[in-house]
């Protein structure tokens, strides 16, 4: 008899209550979890927000069980909402509370594959991983990897074909979400006789926005380019939910296999969603509306996601189901059916007692979030939502957007869930319900999303230099990374052009912060100036709160229609972080410009010959 088959295909949603249900150790399932990355809740067919999205198979996979929709992630955010998601437990209690903090906690953590090697499983890891060196995976449970989120060569130790490899370099040469669909086919082929755990990390439709012609070519007509993109992606990964179910059918596993599709957090829309062009930072082109926030808030916006689980046989199909559900809940399902004992450390539930109906009510618990300066809790249809020194409560029942802060109507309610929250985030490390303060970024995400103020001003990285109807100009002139003073600028055939403006005639120039190149430095830039003057260079130092006197150098520049090459030493004695290039009156075309750091080596360029002035490559 084949062992049946559970598919995870993970955007996780809040907790589900304990239970008992376990299935005997004579009858462990497969379980495949298929996670997504930075993907807005409403961004499935499914969920029927969004007529412009083309997911059938996702759709299909929800009509053999069901829609969750309140599912949530355990953190707006993608290292630690994968860590809570693998081992089950909040990532608060083991030092992951954010991107960028160490993973001692999780390297002594049991991951899901863990657990289910010693009820002997295999074990299998596809796609993203963003917790540590890729070669590194299999010290965490993993016995068949390909690591794989980019279109670089990621890492395997096994090939589309099924055959185990030594471990090295993928070079299938496939864009990276085929190529992952392909190796969670090929991973279901190799181990097919025997209970397998599979988490499949799409890295998807997170930016960098890379979907090939195929699947553009899906997405015709008028809209915004990132948009275009993110459904391109979405529809590659659906394709790959496709091809596990067949395989699944082929082999007659399909009846035996639980299904979870989950996102590691909302789609991160940074307030303006610009469509710039390229693929690179900024909006990602998925949508989380009607829900109100972005990536980076505990808004609902912020950590609800597309959540989908099937298991034909056990869980009936055509489900809604409303009730709150968390990524936590994963690992407590698959260690009960693996027929582990249950771990009482573990904070999630086993859900499938709630979703086959042999339990008629909803899991009796109350979800709990902290994420830096922010911190939620979830009881029910009440909501008590933190961010720094902010507070709100909402009926999300009645107002799942988030638009009616009733927490002065009902003081009684936001006082029993505050006094849970603090409990609960007291037993975490550093203890309280924030571990430090709220950013500028997050004050201006709270102020536009939940106090219905105006849009800040656009941030600089993402400003364009050639504005559309859907991106109107901004006020000062800018050229990708550069911003110009006292002239205005743009691209003219294979230079930038600066031109002095002003009554004044104050002199011309531009700047370029968000540096890091050590000084002392050197800048060498090619230009043309028809009046000739002097070319100066300020810099800013790490540390400096604005430009001070004696930090700027000069060089002179003959009179001339042809490039000439200036080079500028920066006596700086740190870590340069801003520039400004001082200019010669009138009209200067520059073709490139160098920063060269302490060793001599480039460490930033801007080669302006029909590029949009964004930092090169530098070999």
């Amino acid at each position: 008899m084949k062992s049946p088959t559970i598919v995870l295909t993970c955007l996780l949603s809040a907790s589900v209550a304990a239970s008992s249900f376990a299935r005997p150790a004579s009858d462990k399932p497969n379980i495949i979890v298929v996670y997504t990355d930075d993907h807005g809740w409403p961004d499935i067919g499914t969920a029927g927000v969004y007529p412009d999205l083309k997911t059938p198979h996702i759709d299909a996979l929800a009509a053999s069980g069901v829609r969750a929709t309140s599912g949530y992630s355990t953190a707006p955010q993608c290292v630690p909402s994968r860590a809570g998601l693998l081992i089950g437990k909040s990532q608060n209690r083991f030092g992951v509370e954010s991107n960028g903090l160490p993973l001692d906690g999780f390297n002594a953590e049991l991951t899901i594959a863990e657990r289910l090697k010693k009820a002997g499983y295999a074990t299998g890891q596809i796609g993203k991983w963003h917790l540590g060196p890729g070669p590194e995976i299999t010290t965490h449970g993993f016995d068949d990897v390909f690591y794989k989120n980019s279109n670089r060569p990621g890492w395997a130790n096994y090939d589309l074909e099924g055959n185990t490899v030594n471990g090295g370099p993928e070079k299938t040469g496939l864009y990276h979400l085929d190529a992952c669909s392909q190796a969670a086919v090929a991973f279901i082929r190799r181990h097919s006789e025997k209970p397998f755990f599979l988490y499949l990390a799409y890295r998807a439709p997170h930016v960098p926005l890379d979907a090939p012609p195929k699947y553009l070519a899906r997405f015709p007509g008028r809209m915004p380019e990132r948009r275009r993109q993110a459904l391109a992606m979405i529809s590659a990964m659906d394709d790959g939910v496709g091809a596990i179910v067949k395989e699944l059918r082929q082999r007659k596993l399909d009846k035996n296999t639980l299904i979870f599709f989950i996102a590691d957090n909302g789609a991160p829309l940074k307030i303006h969603k610009l469509d710039a062009p390229g693929g690179g930072p900024g909006w990602d082109g998925s949508l989380n509306e009607p829900m109100n926030g972005e990536k980076g808030m505990l808004s609902e916006g912020g950590m609800r996601v597309p959540f989908v689980v099937s298991w034909p046989g056990t869980i009936p199909g055509k489900q809604v189901y409303n009730h709150p559900l968390i990524t936590l809940d994963v690992a407590a399902t698959a260690v009960e059916l693996a027929g582990l004992p249950k771990d009482a450390k573990l904070d999630g539930v086993n859900l499938i007692p709630f979703l086959s109906g042999a339990n008629k009510f909803a899991p009796k618990r109350a979800l709990k979030w902290r994420w830096i300066a922010q911190a939620a809790i979830r009881d029910g249809k009440w909501k008590l939502l933190r961010g720094g020194k902010r507070e709100y409560l909402f009926d999300l029942d009645a107002d799942k957007e988030e638009k009616h802060n009733l927490a002065t109507k009902h003081p009684d309610i936001a006082n029993r869930l505050r006094a849970q929250l603090s409990d609960w985030a007291n037993e975490l490390d550093p203890p309280g319900l924030a571990a430090k303060g709220m950013s500028e970024t997050w004050e201006q995400y709270y102020d536009f999303y939940l106090d219905g103020k105006p849009k800040p001003p656009l941030r600089s990285k993402f400003r364009l230099e050639n504005p559309t109807k859907n991106n109107p100009p901004d006020n000062d002139d800018r050229v990708g990374d550069w911003i110009a003073r006292n002239s205005s600028m743009g691209i003219k055939g294979s230079a930038l052009r600066i031109t002095q403006r002003g009554k004044n005639k104050k002199t011309p120039f531009i700047a370029c912060a968000r540096l890091k190149v050590q000084g002392p430095a050197t800048a060498v830039i090619r230009l043309r100036n028809a009046n000739g003057g002097k070319v100066g260079v300020s810099w800013r130092l790490d540390g400096q709160k604005d430009f001070v006197s004696g930090q700027t150098a000069t060089q002179d520049v003959k009179a001339s229609d042809e490039l000439q090459t200036v080079e500028i030493p920066i006596a700086a004695k740190g870590r340069v972080i801003h520039v400004r290039l001082h200019l010669p009156a009138g009209e200067t075309d520059i073709r490139s410009i160098e920063l060269k750091d302490a060793t001599k080596k480039i460490a930033k360029k801007w080669n302006f010959g029909g590029h949009s002035g964004r930092t090169q490559k530098v070999p």
